[in-house]
């Protein structure tokens, strides 16, 4: 399966990348539960580019480590940027009067995560979550 971009300027734009992201996760073989992860990563990180950039791109790509698979997540945008990124990762930080619960939320439902800004250039958000080996996997599947 190739990546898929997914230009994020409307509120419409979300789902189809939720819709696209639910797709790579079914094919990959994810459970629901990781699959669900993956739709509210999804979700967090285009309402972040729509509030706080006023849009962007959103990614999705297969990605494999030695015999693991997963999907790689990043969201792109040449929004103001982040000042603070340790601030911005505390959870019930908002700038704008929120919960603050979106990137920390992005980080912890992820197997890895990184973040590059620059004010005034943009951000830089990649996110991977790896198929659980099957010994791994959750018993009430």
């Amino acid at each position: 399966m190739k990546p898929v971009t997914c230009t994020i300027h409307r509120e419409v734009d979300v789902y189809v990348a939720i819709g696209r992201g639910r797709e790579m996760a079914t094919t990959l073989g994810f459970n629901n539960i990781d699959r669900t992860r993956l739709e509210i990563v999804i979700l967090e990180l285009t309402r972040n580019l729509l509030v706080h950039a006023g849009g962007g791109e959103l990614r999705l790509e297969l990605v494999a480590r030695h015999e693991q698979k997963g999907i790689a997540v990043e969201a792109l945008d040449t929004g103001p940027g982040i000042a603070d990124i340790a601030l911005a990762l505390s959870d019930g930080y908002s700038t704008v009067h929120t919960l603050g619960a979106g990137l920390p939320g992005v980080k912890r439902l992820m197997d890895e995560f990184s973040i590059e800004s620059t004010v005034g250039v943009g951000t830089q958000i990649r996110a991977i979550k790896w198929v659980p080996r099957r010994r791994e996997r959750y018993p009430y599947e």
